[in-house]
């Protein structure tokens, strides 16, 4: 079994929260762990939109539970109404993240009877309001996310995978129904990219320097994730066109497989250069002399094509209208690469003392 940062951090802010709780000797302390599990979010600015809403909701169901105390009594029948009024009001502010914690409040509240209702009242929505910024404090300093770390090593991750089958597919080597199953799964991993990136991007920066860096290192990560995308289009295309891929010409496959090779091995080396793991001979890319540029490439292309159906028997006609697409692919994931790199030796040349440390060493 293994435990997350978010596991380990709802566990510690449910003891900070019964710690304060019984420090100040606040009567029924659960109120204050029970908050605190609300509370706990996955990012900083998460937890700090987290503690506004809470705030907001919990004053509202602090306001509507006296009043209804106030007015009829502490009857069941009373909690259950004033419980609807909240959610309804609530879902018309657009607040239902909070509506769970405002319920609990309600409940808190409204559950005390006597003649000190008022005052207990207020006792409880304090406790509960200590339970969200325990969750905020221990948000703030218990295991702070390291959403770029992450980030770099699920989008690493995932190309390692993206690139091994395209390697296998240009072939004709790997198994069809094992690539169609991977095919899905790669899907499903690369939405959890977007996923992380946007907790990446919510992490705030409160020096204008680092602002800046951080707009372009976004910047980066994005075309990092485009042009992940693209490779994983490309290995549909070869997965979906295999067949044709494997009725052309050989020369022509060769010609396939040679440039599908170096702009896989590019797109390794890119990452690698994000790092500065490569060495500054490297960190320019240049063509050999012998690779064909997109028009020369497409014109050839079309000779083949022409070329295999003349020679074909009537048996051995392929589809050159699928063909197109995977070529269309290949040219595609091209020049997402090449503008991959331009925004890497920018940022590099512009940024290189703000890169992550912990990125540097954790990989490679």
């Amino acid at each position: 079994m293994k435990l997350g940062a978010r596991v380990l951090k709802t566990g510690v802010a449910i003891v900070f929260a019964l710690f304060l709780a019984e420090l100040l000797k606040v009567p029924s302390p659960v109120f204050a762990g029970i908050a605190a599990v609300f509370a706990i979010q996955p990012s900083i600015y998460r937890s700090y939109l987290t503690i506004l809403e809470q705030i907001q909701g919990n004053l509202i169901g602090a306001v509507i539970a006296v009043c209804f105390g106030l007015i009829f009594g502490h009857h069941i029948v009373a909690i259950g109404i004033a419980a609807i009024i909240v959610i309804g009001l609530m879902m018309k502010l657009k607040l239902e993240k909070s509506i769970s914690l405002a319920l609990v409040t309600v409940i808190a509240i409204m559950e005390v009877p006597g003649d000190e209702f008022l005052m207990f009242g207020l006792i409880r929505f304090g406790t509960v309001m200590l339970g969200v910024f325990a969750a905020f404090i221990v948000n703030l300093i218990f295991l702070p996310p390291k959403y770029e770390v992450k980030l770099f090593k699920n989008i690493n991750s995932v190309q390692d995978d993206i690139i091994r089958w395209t390697r296998l597919a240009v072939r004709q080597a790997s198994e069809h129904v094992s690539t169609k199953i991977t095919i899905t799964k790669l899907k499903s991993r690369l939405n959890e990219l977007n996923t992380m990136y946007d907790f990446f991007k919510e992490d705030r920066s409160y020096v204008k320097k680092q602002q800046f860096a951080k707009a372009r290192k976004l910047v980066v990560y994005r075309q990092m994730i485009l042009t992940s995308k693209k490779s994983y289009e490309l290995l549909i295309r070869l997965h979906k066109h295999e067949n044709e891929l494997g009725k052309l010409p050989k020369q022509f496959q060769f010609i396939i497989q040679d440039r599908l090779d170096f702009l896989l091995t590019y797109h390794e080396q890119l990452l690698l250069k994000y790092t500065g793991k490569l060495r500054p001979e490297h960190s320019k890319w240049t063509r050999h002399e012998e690779y064909l540029q997109g028009a020369e490439l497409m014109e050839r292309f079309i000779q083949q094509i022409a070329s295999a159906q003349e020679e074909a028997t009537e048996d051995e006609q392929f589809s050159s209208y699928h063909l197109l697409y995977i070529l269309s692919r290949i040219l595609d994931y091209e020049e997402n690469l090449e503008h991959l790199d331009t925004l890497i030796v920018s940022y590099r040349n512009h940024h290189s003392k703000e890169i992550n440390i912990d990125l540097e060493s954790d990989f490679y």
